[in-house]
């Protein structure tokens, strides 16, 4: 399945701490497109719930997947494409984000356990704490192929994913 053909919207998927906002501030630049942090779109009981070392459930994430969606679709209606951070970790979560909406795929930041870890250590200022990096490996559901997805390794310096990310796109038309 060449799901990415025709992406128009470009979703930066993974784990907390695996390089979302950074890859996906990085792919806009190179494609000249907006960009959203999605942890911008956290309602603040969400944050506040993180904060406090709260894992989120699928309840509380309907709201924040709502608000990535309507910020997708916004930029639709005003004929601009978009690139967007948001964990999307269950299969749902994806689906959700992609129904009724073309051209949407996503960047897979695939990361190992040690590497967020140390990330999440060193990170300073952000709501969400190491103590829950378990709590997103144990949700998260790798995208299966028959899934709109770019798999990007998220060890690997920021310009070479992007590389990857562009070779993809351009392979896929």
């Amino acid at each position: 399945m060449n799901a990415v053909a025709g992406a128009r919207a470009l979703i930066v998927m993974g784990v907390a701490g695996s390089g979302k906002t950074t890859l996906g501030e990085a792919l806009a630049r190179r494609l000249g497109w907006p960009f959203k942090d999605g942890d911008d779109l956290h309602p603040p009981a969400n944050i506040a719930k993180m904060s406090a070392g709260q894992p989120l459930t699928d309840d509380d994430r309907g709201p924040y997947l709502a608000a990535v969606g309507d910020w997708i679709d916004a930029r639709r209606a005003a004929g601009e494409p978009a690139v967007v951070t948001c964990s999307a970790l269950k299969r749902a979560y994806r689906d959700r984000l992609r129904e009724g909406r073309a051209g949407v795929a996503f960047v897979f930041m695939d990361v190992d356990p040690p590497t967020v870890a140390a990330r999440l250590a060193d990170r300073r200022g952000h709501f969400f704490g190491p103590g829950l990096l378990a709590s997103q490996f144990a949700d998260l559901e790798p995208p299966g192929p028959d899934e709109p997805v770019i798999e990007v390794e998220g060890a690997l310096p920021t310009p070479r994913q992007v590389d990857q990310v562009m070779g993809a796109l351009a392979r896929s038309g």
